[in-house]
């Protein structure tokens, strides 16, 4: 899936590197936690949705080479963050979409969701069966 058909199936606003549209993604990650997207998303060239604001959050998608950030909710960067993501060549884009109205657009669209690294379940219950 291309950026610019994330945008369009969103309704979100390109904030940084417009250019970079025609990137293509094969998987995405919803997360508000940035600590769990460092300690699980394994794939690189990821389309990570969040609400979390901020340089950290660019600073995350830099570490794991992460494709483009989407925000949720209608959140929009600072200057400050455009910037920083701009020279790191990080798209940015921006939707009044709720975190789980746009993962379920995407997914449903044929976004895949990214790989994750294996964690301790507290019991064999506590897996997602997937029915």
């Amino acid at each position: 899936m291309k950026l610019r058909d994330v945008a369009a199936l969103t309704n979100a606003e390109p904030v940084t590197c417009q250019e970079q549209m025609e990137l293509e993604f094969m998987h995405g990650c919803g997360a508000d936690l940035l600590s769990d997207v460092l300690a699980l998303v394994e794939d690189v060239g990821v389309l990570l949705l969040t609400g979390t604001m901020g340089l950290q959050t660019v600073q995350v998608a830099q570490i794991l080479q992460l494709g483009a950030v989407l925000f949720v909710r209608g959140k929009r960067p600072s200057e400050e963050v455009c910037a920083f993501a701009s020279r790191a060549g990080v798209p940015l884009l921006t939707t009044e979409c709720s975190m789980f109205e746009a993962c379920g657009i995407l997914y449903s669209n044929g976004l895949k969701p990214a790989q994750l690294a294996s964690y301790p379940r507290t019991s064999p219950e506590a897996q997602c069966s997937g029915t």
